[in-house]
């Protein structure tokens, strides 16, 4: 069996790489590493995501809609995550608390510019025990 020690890095497909940095380092909070045309490194708190240039349709309409990314922020932050969205034009899709399952707290969902959805969550608690 493999132990795994951690992520290095999860990749997110944009049609803009470009518009995609600015989405992500304004909007989400990430801070830009580096990057060309082609793909970009952020740093999402000690976690490195890496934007990468892929064709349309990113999201086709007819998908279904589990494939979503978390973003954990603090309690402070989640208070006003309504205000920051909408600052930057972005809808709220849904909003939910959860308190008994793998992951739990509250949590917010919304898109990015090419439709992936993504989610602020106030981490409460994580339970791996299997079952």
């Amino acid at each position: 069996m493999v132990h795994l020690k951690g992520v290095a890095h999860f990749s997110i497909p944009v049609s803009d790489v470009a518009r995609s940095v600015k989405f992500y380092t304004d909007v989400v909070g990430c801070t830009f590493i580096t990057g060309n045309e082609r793909h970009a490194f952020l740093d999402a708190g000690g976690l490195c995501v890496l934007l990468c240039q892929q064709k349309q349709p990113i999201n086709p309409a007819n998908r279904l809609d589990y494939v979503h990314h978390a973003f954990i922020i603090g309690p402070e932050e989640y208070e006003k995550i309504d205000d920051h969205l909408a600052k930057h034009g972005v809808e709220v899709l849904e909003k939910e608390d959860r308190d008994s399952g793998t992951v739990n707290g509250p949590r917010t969902y919304f898109r990015d510019p090419d439709g992936t959805r993504l989610e602020f969550i106030q981490m409460t608690s994580y339970d791996p025990t299997p079952g």
